[in-house]
């Protein structure tokens, strides 16, 4: 038996889901640290991504030092990379 989409219903969804994304988005940015073996941490760039150019990365006290990233734990190298990386806005 298929059930028709109604417009009440597509409405209601359309409104819901954006709002069910920004509560999301709070617990995303609070979730704990993983290590650098769950996210395939590497000291050296992959395809031109750097954790320079990530926005959870915490620059060190200069350009070339370690730094500290949101989400992975321990020394980040700026010229580091891991499958968390996400562009700088």
């Amino acid at each position: 038996m298929e059930k028709k989409l109604t417009r009440a219903t597509f409405v209601s969804s359309v409104v819901l889901l954006p709002a069910l994304a920004a509560s999301l988005t709070p617990a995303l940015a609070q979730a704990p640290s993983g290590t650098k073996t769950q996210f395939k941490y590497q000291d050296t760039p992959k395809d031109g991504h750097q954790c320079s150019g990530c926005t959870f990365f915490i620059a060190g006290k200069s350009a070339t030092a370690s730094g500290t990233c949101k989400i992975v734990k321990g020394d980040i190298s700026p010229k580091g990379w891991c499958q968390a990386w996400s562009a700088k806005s």
